[in-house]
């Protein structure tokens, strides 16, 4: 019987794969040569046969495998494994999802191909006829909808003739779970897709609908019900108003019960008159986010209408007294006509200000039809007549809910965008690579180093935050692709077992200052001249620019052949400071190695034996010394001596592609296009990670090359351990901290890896398809965020258990954001949707995609005995409105320190708001207060303050439909998108 089920399951592949090849064969082919555009539009054929070639690779492979199995069968054969190769790539159910996505636009493309042109049908015709099963397109386009289904029922006839101890039946198991999933994942995306898209397009009929209203389309909105109302006036009595209410947002319009032409949506599939009244016409007046508006309730009513009769009783009193006034203004015999004038002026006023309030208090003589809402800051408030007391009811209900669910996504998806840079290409084909902030942060600002390259020179831009963040200067550093950046802090105190050195402070007037000129020949003591003016003043560098030097990429040889110290000693110690370990300024030079440093140990021990003896006050001096690549240190001169200065210095590493390190510090010399140091190495770097005092470096041949900081001094290139991690095929992708230890991503492994002893103590598999290996991975807390490669899925480890706790699947999010996107577009970004960046700051999972959407999820608590059973679920990404055209290239984020102020210059003009006469302060109060349309701020508080970059290709505003005139203007200009957490 098993043998029965196969021949069955034989059959319907190759009946299936016929099928997909009379669709590229018999129709997509002939429709795609030179002159079948005369009888269709080519681009109307890509979007019918989308996603089928890749569809009948797959399954040309799988009918093979299967043919293949029953060619050799015998009572033991296995085809689980088969099964659970083919379902379980991610790769497939990319496919599938995205041909059923499109599923109903190829139906739509091949009804206007037979409308446009009566060729096409006859060409549809005749095709059906010569195929051998006599099946209509239509007919044979529905089946890769239908297919996978069928799957499950034929692994579960083959359980049902397979016993357990048959060594197939686990596989079957394993693989009717795979299929199973698989059919999941398909129908959920599937009705996410759909839902997301219709409720766009319901959006825009809606806003067709409503003259004088733009851009309310926003991925995040859903439209909830319209509501035919009367609205009470102060005065002029009732107005007829009809009130959209949105899960967000709520809208105003008059209305005008009468047919005319009206302003149509060019997108046709669904139809607002389904949700609301299309007969009538609607006028925009104001537009509030529901955060901002209230429902009044009974008792704050009750409260409400007493302080208004309580107004209107001293409006009366006031009358009166006015009154009283205009009497006695009579009996005056002086001319008293000016008083007269102001008499009558204040009594028209509170006769107008008393009709307000008077109208007011009848209008509060509330029936149960009566619903009257309010601004959180009270500037305004309506009263609505309902057509009956449910309606109220009903509508009320809704819009408490709404703001209850608004306030629980709002929790998950707070940051606040701040601002796009562009970032203008210098070479055409520049892209975003990586980026990371450098430790060091001057007074002139904080700085991001940007990485972009073409493939033939690595450029870096220096982003600085501080004031109005902006790019101070983009720099070609390389002549090859720049793979990977990392940040390396320089040597605190506790790292050369003392304390740290002091720092020297201001010099008094009277010190006395010694100097020390250290030269291979000679040792010069000299006395500082001292008086009002005198100061410490570093010895001038000996270096110069090779004049020669072909690119900023070649080795500048060092012409500097002596160590200068310059030493003070004084009776009194000037004022020190506690942030700042020393005081360093840095060189020009570049040194390449391997080649031995320039700093002698032994020189410094023969300059220490040959110093005199400082009787005043030994201990309290202090010295400047230029290290062997030219920087100055103030210090004691004891540090100095012990200690190279430059191990104090952060410095920037940037791995490239031709196998090249380049080394500089955190400081200026980036802009003279000079690096400390260059390591060249045997294949690309395609990862850079400190951790524990060491860099680890891994490389696209397998090995992980470990660079060592010895006590005191600056990186040693020459010391250095190589790991063999990986090999050519499977090298380490992706390094990140975790607890102490390093986790290695190896293909789908993950190693981990004592730093100490550089062993490896564990590994544990990620998914179960090893073509796709680790491309992100980020930690937080006691759990591990990874991505594989071309995946849509972002999975949760435990560090200390290396559990699978969950897997999130980003595509329902991001087709949520991309609704409103040109359906070409979005089926294309569809097709190839991956995550290609993780970052984890501030309690939030941040992940770029190749669709350049941006999307977070609020990180679940992960503790030491949490499982898979006890984390809490489902885990939903949120998306922001602000992303990319094309792909998220990094993610990155930078902390800037108290007392550190940026500051954003607002936005001119909010693209989402709406300017209208009638609109009045309502309008301008809701863009002013609408966090989903907030574009800037003027001022970023100092303390704890996170900034997260976002690196892509070009700069998308989510928000805003097709129609646009900004849709595609930035499409090709790289931009940075700055948030505030």
């Amino acid at each position: 019987m098993r043998k029965h089920v196969m021949m069955t399951l034989l059959d319907t592949e190759q009946s299936y794969v016929e099928s997909l090849r009379t669709l590229i064969q018999g129709y997509m082919r002939p429709l795609k040569q030179p002159d079948g555009g005369s009888i269709v539009d080519p681009l109307l054929v890509d979007e019918m046969f989308y996603q089928i070639p890749e569809i009948l690779d797959h399954h040309e492979q799988f009918l093979e495998q299967v043919a293949g199995c029953l060619g050799q069968w015998h009572d033991r054969q296995t085809i689980g494994h088969i099964l659970i190769q083919s379902f379980s790539k991610e790769t497939l159910a990319n496919m599938y999802s995205a041909y059923i996505d499109n599923f109903l636009n190829a139906k739509d493309a091949v009804r206007i191909a037979k409308e446009a042109k009566p060729a096409f049908h006859k060409f549809l015709e005749q095709n059906m006829r010569e195929n051998k099963e006599k099946q209509a397109l239509g007919d044979l386009m529905i089946k890769p909808v239908q297919r996978i289904p069928r799957y499950e029922l034929l692994v579960k006839d083959l359980l049902k003739h397979t016993s357990e101890d048959h060594p197939d039946h686990s596989l079957l198991l394993d693989a009717q779970r795979d299929i199973k999933r698989l059919a999941e994942k398909i129908n959920k995306g599937r009705r996410s897709a759909e839902e997301a898209e219709r409720e766009a397009r319901v959006i825009q009929e809606i806003e067709a609908h409503i003259e004088g209203v733009e851009h309310i389309l926003n991925p995040q909105r859903k439209f909830l019900r319209q509501e035919i109302v009367m609205e009470a006036k102060m005065v002029g009595g009732k107005k007829d108003r009809s009130l959209f209410l949105f899960s967000d947002l709520i809208i105003c319009t008059t209305l005008k019960r009468k047919s005319g032409s009206l302003r149509r949506s060019s997108m046709s599939l669904y139809s607002a008159a389904s949700v609301i009244d299309t007969s009538s016409k609607y006028k925009f007046l104001w537009k509030l986010p529901l955060e901002d508006v209230e429902v009044v309730k009974s008792s704050a009513q009750a409260t409400n209408k007493e302080s208004i009769q309580k107004l209107i009783s001293r409006l009366d009193e006031d009358l009166s007294t006015l009154g009283q006034i205009s009497k006695l203004s009579e009996t005056l015999s002086f001319p008293h006509q000016s008083l007269d004038e102001v008499i009558k002026d204040l009594m028209a006023s509170v006769h107008k200000e008393l009709s307000e309030k008077q109208s007011l208090a009848f209008s509060m003589t509330f029936l149960p039809t009566k619903l009257e809402f309010t601004t959180t800051s009270a500037e305004s408030t309506f009263v609505f007549e309902f057509s009956s007391p449910d309606a109220r009811s009903s509508f009320e209900q809704a819009f408490e809910e709404a703001k209850k669910k608004l306030a629980m996504n709002k929790d998950q998806w707070d940051p606040e965008f701040l601002k796009a840079i562009p970032i203008m290409k210098t070479r055409s084909g520049m892209q975003f690579s990586c980026a990371s902030p450098s430790h060091s942060c001057p007074d002139s600002g904080c700085e991001v180093w940007v990485c972009n390259s073409d493939g033939y020179v690595g450029q870096v831009c220096l982003l600085n935050i501080k004031d109005e963040p902006t790019v101070e200067a983009c720099i070609a550093v390389c002549s090859a692709r720049i793979i990977c950046i990392a940040a390396v802090p320089g040597l605190k105190g506790r790292d050369r077992g003392s304390e740290p050195f002091p720092n020297l402070g201001t010099l008094g007037p009277a010190q006395q200052q010694l100097h020390i000129s250290i030269s291979p020949s000679n040792l010069e003591l000299t006395t500082q001249p001292t008086g009002p003016g005198a100061e410490l003043v570093p010895f001038d560098s000996d270096d110069t620019d090779d004049e020669d030097s072909p690119s900023p990429s070649s080795t500048l040889q060092s012409q500097a052949s002596r160590s200068t110290i310059s030493s003070s000693y004084c009776n009194d110690e000037g004022p020190s400071s506690k942030d700042m370990a020393t005081e360093t300024t840095s060189s020009e030079e570049e040194q390449e190695f391997p080649a031995a440093s320039s700093y002698s140990a032994p020189g410094m021990l023969g300059v220490g034996g040959g110093g005199r003896t400082n009787t005043e006050s030994p201990m309290d001096g202090r010295a400047m010394r230029r290290s062997s690549r030219g920087s100055f240190t103030r210090a004691s001169l004891e540090d100095l001596l012990s200690i190279d200065p430059e191990a104090y210095q952060s410095s920037v590493w940037l791995g490239t592609e031709d196998g090249c390190i380049h080394v500089y510090q955190s400081s200026d010399n980036i802009r003279n296009r000079k690096n400390s140091m260059k390591m060249q190495h045997s294949a690309s770097i395609l990862c850079i990670l400190y951790l524990d005092n060491k860099v680890f470096v891994s490389l696209t041949n397998g090995e992980v090359v470990v660079y060592q900081r010895e006590a005191g001094s600056f990186w040693d290139p020459q010391s250095s351990q190589i790991l063999i991690l990986g090999t050519p095929s499977s090298p380490v992708t992706k390094m990140v901290p975790v607890g102490g230890k390093l986790w290695c991503g190896s293909l789908n492994r993950v190693l981990i890896i004592n730093t100490s002893t550089l062993v490896q103590e564990h590994w544990f598999q990620v998914g179960t398809d090893s073509s796709r290996c680790v491309t992100c991975m980020v930690s937080y807390g006691q759990g591990v965020w990874l991505a594989l490669q071309g995946s849509a899925q972002v999975r949760l480890y435990h560090a200390q258990s290396w559990e699978s706790l969950t897997e999130v699947d980003v595509a329902p999010a991001v087709h949520k954001m991309l609704a409103g996107a040109d359906a070409i577009i979005r089926q294309h970004k569809a097709a190839c949707l991956r995550i290609t960046a993780l970052l984890a700051c501030k309690d939030l999972l941040w992940i770029g995609t190749s669709a350049g959407v941006v999307l977070t999820l609020a990180i679940p608590a992960v503790r030491s005995g949490t499982g898979a059973e006890t984390l809490k679920s489902p885990l939903v990404p949120m998306g922001s409105a602000h992303g990319h055209t094309g792909h998220v290239r990094f993610l990155t984020s930078i902390e800037l320190p108290e007392g550190f102020d940026v500051n954003f210059p607002p936005a001119a003009t909010d693209s989402t708001g709406n300017q209208s006469q009638s609109s009045g302060v309502i309008d301008k109060n809701s863009q002013r207060r609408d966090s989903t349309h907030r574009r800037a701020s003027a001022h970023i508080p100092a303390k704890t303050n996170h900034l997260v970059i976002s690196g892509g290709d070009g700069y998308e505003d989510f928000r805003l439909t097709n129609s646009s005139e900004t849709v595609g203007r930035d499409d090709s200009t790289n931009h940075l998108l700055l948030w505030r957490v």
